[in-house]
């Protein structure tokens, strides 16, 4: 189970942390990403990182500003957001694939993803 917190409304330029919980599982052997759905989009692959830690993804529209991170001890995961802008605002959800390496593969394939956390509103708003 994963369970995304964390959002909340911030000014465009603002910064925001989000959260990703694992529950019943370690996220030490597989890779875990964040995806975000927009009013009327589509749900698209933000981020990813590898269960290592040692590889992360970003989707270029969020490249330089979002940063993602884990606790594997804590086995938590977390989406660090700098810059944000207006269309950043979306529904963020975390999710995980456990056959899936972290990479464009993993944004891409949004239907593959094994587990869906609940997922936490981003509103970047003046």
């Amino acid at each position: 189970q994963l369970q995304a917190s964390g959002g909340g409304l911030v000014q465009p330029g603002g910064s925001l942390t989000l959260s990703c919980a694992a529950s019943g599982f370690s996220l030490d052997h597989f890779a875990i990403g964040w995806f975000r759905q927009a009013p009327g989009k589509e749900r698209e692959g933000v981020s990813c990182i590898s269960g290592s830690g040692g590889t992360t993804y970003y989707s270029d529209s969020v490249k330089g500003r979002f940063t993602i991170s884990k606790d594997r001890a804590k086995r938590t995961a977390y989406l660090q957001m700098n810059s944000l802008e207006l269309e950043d605002t979306a529904v963020y959800y975390c999710a995980t694939d456990f056959l899936l390496p972290c990479g464009s593969d993993y944004l891409r394939r949004v239907s593959a993803m094994d587990y869906w956390g609940k997922g936490t509103q981003v509103t970047v708003s003046s």
